[in-house]
């Protein structure tokens, strides 16, 4: 929408009035309470140095328009640096710099542009409950009305001239004329207050057309009465504002019976490994962590939810949650938010709260890193209704220019039809809905889309290219042998703790096999990506990886995957590892070779190439011995020559890669593990049908586009009918929330029968 309209300069969006500390008077003095900072403490969900984050519920959030005034925050208030809006919660995350707005110049701004938050100091989440009874108020006083009304225009309608014109006309017009008072005064103050507000912010959202033309009804109908002209349009009126009303409570119901949001992230299956009392460490679901938990948190590994470091080398990367990818050091005993990723070794905390799921894929879906990838990408919904609204604000002036040529008593519900009639809410809820749905679906066949612009991506996609080690091989089943000198027992203990700290799939792999030994505090951790892990106890050195990081020159012709191994500098030998192959690779790859160019770019050596010679297509690109800047080359390259990339690593190695592709995909077997660089997640179990999820994604494409076909078929006749004068805006307030509400259903059938097709 703000394309179009920059496009078209149907607004100066920037050019806003300088007027610093102007409060209207309705809010003024209300949210005092917002400077003591106990109570920011309670609201704030994340503050750490100058970044802070809160999420209000707004009940008044209800179309397209409100979606996008709040998610352009920033444009209002420069120290807001990102907002998202859950529309299906009524709730919008904003982050601020707290050096340049406080919370309570947050909670002013979206007030003063119509969109007052709803908060509660006892306890936050009553106000998710907290049901906003005022529209079903307004609701019924607007249908009382409009029946009134309704009866009162019958003699008129009848032509029943004697009574209606000696005795009681001007009667019955005054009832009419009272009866609307309420009506416009009250049931359609909404539209009035959310247009004014807007115009006054230099934006034109989907209220103001409403807006007008209920007013130009209201106007002209009381001129008439006063001068005894006729007796007005009093029924449109009241019966426009009672079917808008009906309308908007029907969408509610649909948006929450159909939430697929809050479904979709109740899947999204983070774990965490717990450290019971008797020292045991065992992996738990997210949602199963309790306050008082003591929790492992590895290198490269996400705290799940807020708590104080107990003991470890804290170095915690908050990027995942505020963009910046500064590292904070933390000491024992200082508070650990959730989302930031440890990046030095293995910590242990303790819980603080429990954390609901939701939160966590609110921030994987957090825009900074997706902004990147959706430079240059126009969405299917901007590509097909780019120019629609210019279009419908021409066609209502132009339409009523004509009539007030022809037929002056036309003009009026002319334009007030078309602008209601046409109504761009179908258009937009076709995408959001068909993509969300599959979202969810997706989410409970465990794969886990970022968003519904990954979808949109996914579907587009030409290339394929696959890592290798823990993406197309599964670690599970690996075994591995020892080759060299005998370890001592402390370069056991060395090696086990090292091993501990690393989610490395060759590192998990060789932890799970080793004997068990006494956990040690390391006194240096650090993992050196694409090469390998080296850590330090009581001046004794270990490094583990590849032949050149430990130092070894050895065996360089040997072809198997290995982990080699030095202690203080000398090399002490290698693990040798034997590939295990995912179930279904080879049917996977032969369907997939009919319509993508299929690559594997793996940093191992060529060990392992007359196997996958074997096993897969022949026109498949095999390419060894890369590392990780080598991929992420390879994959700019190709994307310049006219590429789009789909990446399937293991996120760890391969974040460069997935972060550069068009679609990055981690496959994971251990759930906690991921980066914001991949843009879904899917469970190793599932490898087999990604040429399913795939499909799936480019028949969610063509119901969005049979869903636009129906769209503009009922735009086209509804317009038709409206120019022409013989659409009454009543009968097109009727047609708007129906026309929406059956785009939603279309679309959520489509997507369902998708659904069971993948089951």
């Amino acid at each position: 929408m703000y394309e179009i309209f920059s496009e078209n300069d149907l607004t100066c969006y920037y050019d806003l009035q300088n007027s610093p500390g102007a409060i209207p008077k309705e809010i003024q003095g209300k949210y005092d309470f917002l400077d003591q900072q106990n109570i920011i403490d309670k609201l704030l969900e994340f503050n750490d140095d100058h970044t802070q984050i809160v999420t209000l519920y707004i009940p008044h959030i209800h179309c397209s328009s409100c979606i996008w005034i709040l998610e352009n925050l920033n444009k209002l208030n420069p120290g807001i640096s990102a907002s998202q809006v859950n529309f299906g919660k009524k709730n919008v995350r904003i982050t601020f710099n707290s050096t340049k707005c406080s919370l309570k110049d947050v909670v002013l701004l979206v007030s003063s542009i119509g969109y007052e938050p709803y908060i509660s100091l006892e306890d936050f989440k009553t106000g998710k409950d907290n049901i906003n009874r005022s529209l079903i108020y307004k609701l019924g006083i607007a249908g009382f009305a409009f029946g009134n009304v309704m009866f009162l225009s019958f003699p008129e309608y009848f032509e029943v001239g004697e009574f209606w014109l000696e005795q009681y006309k001007h009667l019955f017009r005054w009832l009419m004329f009272a009866f609307s008072l309420p009506v416009i005064f009250y049931s359609a103050q909404d539209y009035f207050i959310s247009a004014y507000k807007g115009l006054r912010s230099r934006i034109l959202n989907i209220d103001v057309p409403i807006a007008l033309g209920a007013a130009v009804l209201f106007i002209r109908s009381t001129v008439e009465i006063i001068f005894d002209y006729g007796s007005g349009f009093f029924d449109s009126l009241t019966g426009l504002i009672f079917f808008l009303l009906l309308g908007r409570f029907f969408q509610q119901k649909t948006y929450a019976f159909l939430s697929f949001e809050r479904d979709y992230k109740s899947y999204f299956p983070i774990a965490v490994t717990k450290i019971t009392s008797d020292g045991k460490e065992t992996p738990i679901q997210v949602y199963d962590i309790e306050k008082g938990d003591r929790l492992l948190i590895r290198n490269e590994e996400l705290i799940p939810v807020d708590g104080i470091l107990i003991n470890g080398n804290a170095s915690i990367d908050y990027s995942f949650v505020t963009g910046e990818s500064e590292t904070v050091s933390k000491q024992s005993g200082d508070k650990l938010f959730a989302g930031g990723k440890q990046t030095s070794g293995v910590i242990e905390m303790e819980v603080l709260k429990s954390v609901e799921q939701s939160y966590l894929t609110q921030l994987w879906s957090n825009d900074v890193f997706s902004k990147n990838k959706e430079d240059g990408f126009t969405t299917l919904t901007n590509k097909i209704s780019k120019k629609f609204t210019i279009a419908v604000l021409s066609i209502a002036f132009i339409s009523t220019t004509y009539w007030l040529f022809v037929d002056a008593s036309k003009a009026i519900n002319v334009f007030t039809a078309v602008l209601i009639i046409a109504c761009p809410c179908a258009i937009a809820l076709s995408a959001p809905f068909t993509f969300g749905n599959l979202l969810r679906i997706f989410g409970k066949l465990k794969f886990y889309v970022k968003n519904a612009s990954v979808i949109e991506q996914l579907a587009e996609v030409n290339t394929i290219i696959f890592d290798k080690t823990g993406t197309i091989t599964t670690n599970k089943k690996s075994t591995a042998t020892y080759d060299g000198d005998i370890l001592s027992a402390s370069e056991e203990m060395l090696l086990k703790n090292t091993l501990r700290g690393s989610n490395h799939p060759l590192s998990r792999s060789l932890y799970d096999i080793l004997e068990e030994h006494n956990i040690i505090t390391l006194d240096h951790f650090e993992e050196h990506v694409g090469k390998g892990i080296e850590a330090s106890h009581n001046n004794n050195n270990i490094k583990i990886g590849s032949a050149s990081f430990v130092g070894s020159i050895a065996d360089s012709t040997v072809l198997n995957t290995s982990v080699h191994i030095s202690t203080n500098n000398i090399y002490k030998g290698k693990y040798t590892f034997y590939n295990n192959y995912r179930t279904g690779l080879s049917k996977l790859f032969n369907k997939l070779k009919k319509n993508y160019d299929l690559v594997i770019l793996s940093g191992d050596n060529e060990g392992e190439l007359e196997n996958l010679k074997k096993l897969l297509p022949s026109k498949t690109k095999m390419i060894f011995n890369q590392k990780p800047d080598d991929k992420l080359d390879y994959i700019k390259y190709h994307q310049t020559e006219g590429a789009k990339v789909l990446m399937i690593g293991d996120g760890l190695n391969d974040a460069g890669a997935l972060a550069q592709s068009n679609v990055g995909i981690s496959i994971s077997e251990n759930v906690n593990v991921f980066s914001p660089a991949c843009d879904a997640i899917l469970d190793a179990s599932k490898f087999n049908q990604l040429f399913m999820y795939i499909k799936a994604s480019k028949s969610a494409i063509k119901i969005i586009k049979w869903s636009f076909v129906l769209s503009f078929c009922y735009n086209v006749i509804g317009l038709y009918f409206a120019v022409t004068g013989q659409l009454a805006p009543v009968i097109a307030a009727i047609l708007m929330p129906l026309s929406s509400i059956s785009i939603v259903i279309f679309t959520t059938i489509a997507t369902n029968v998708i659904g069971r097709k993948l089951e």
